[in-house]
């Protein structure tokens, strides 16, 4: 029988609401299902993977435990990250982020990582890699670039679209070929302003500069997209990115 890969994804969070109905009121974990369905289309069976510390936490599995018994690792998109978890405050209250999430993402990846895993990041999993390899980022595109062009519209949300340049000679140059000069959605309003050490970046916005896409240097096989592959539709005359997800697949299989 055909091995199909185990994938962890990420978990987002969705915190007690008084406010939201009875079930609601505890906390939540959860994947936008077109992150799953993405990785089932190239055969792979994802997992959830949740918290693995919080005021319910019992037991004693641990990221390390995931690792080894999952291929790969996928990073959800979702809320911002902490501006704390990079060494800042945020500037306005409603750019706090989830500072939970984010030390539960980061474990995840070193656990991944130090496994021989492969880790995949998307747009908020760019930024998360970033911040975990010791990069930073800006709190605010808008307000800390303002030359920058508009990278998230709320109405438009994931038919919010802008071209990308890939850069020449890098790995995801190899993958998308000729595919790279078209389009990309954009759904964020944070983005790289340092780069961690020992990444390259790979893709970038051609009208002002913001990073679409890094990659680990050296051994490890970390890759992360700033855009949302996993809504990509053809008829939208965007990228094809699927040779992303089949070359992160290719990569979990090996291992």
């Amino acid at each position: 029988m055909h091995h199909r890969p185990k994938i962890g994804v990420s978990a987002c969070f969705l915190y007690p609401d008084p406010q939201r109905p009875a079930f609601a009121q505890k906390t939540l974990q959860y994947l936008e299902q077109s992150v799953p369905h993405w990785l089932m289309a190239g055969g792979a069976m994802p997992v959830l993977v949740p918290a693995l510390v919080g005021d319910t936490a019992r037991g004693d599995v641990t990221a390390q435990h995931y690792a080894q018994w999952l291929d790969g690792l996928v990073l959800h998109g979702g809320v911002d990250m902490s501006p704390t978890s990079y060494g800042e405050e945020p500037l306005r209250p409603d750019w706090a982020g989830d500072r939970a999430r984010d030390l539960y993402e980061m474990e995840l990846i070193r656990a991944f990582v130090a496994a021989g895993k492969p880790v995949f990041g998307i747009c908020r999993g760019l930024q998360v890699v970033n911040v975990t390899y010791g990069g930073t980022l800006y709190q605010d595109i808008s307000t800390q670039h303002p030359q920058a062009r508009l990278h998230r519209d709320g109405q438009a949300y994931d038919r919010h679209f802008h071209p990308v340049q890939v850069v020449a000679g890098t790995r995801l140059d190899s993958l998308l070929g000729a595919a790279a000069s078209e389009k990309i959605n954009s759904i964020h309003h944070q983005g790289i302003k340092d780069l961690a050490p020992d990444f390259v970046v790979e893709a970038f916005c051609p009208e002002d500069g913001t990073i679409e896409a890094i990659r680990h240097r050296g051994n490890a096989w970390i890759a992360a997209v700033q855009w949302h592959p996993e809504f990509h539709k053809s008829e939208y005359g965007v990228l094809d990115d699927s040779a992303l997800l089949h070359d992160f697949l290719q990569a979990a299989g090996a291992r």
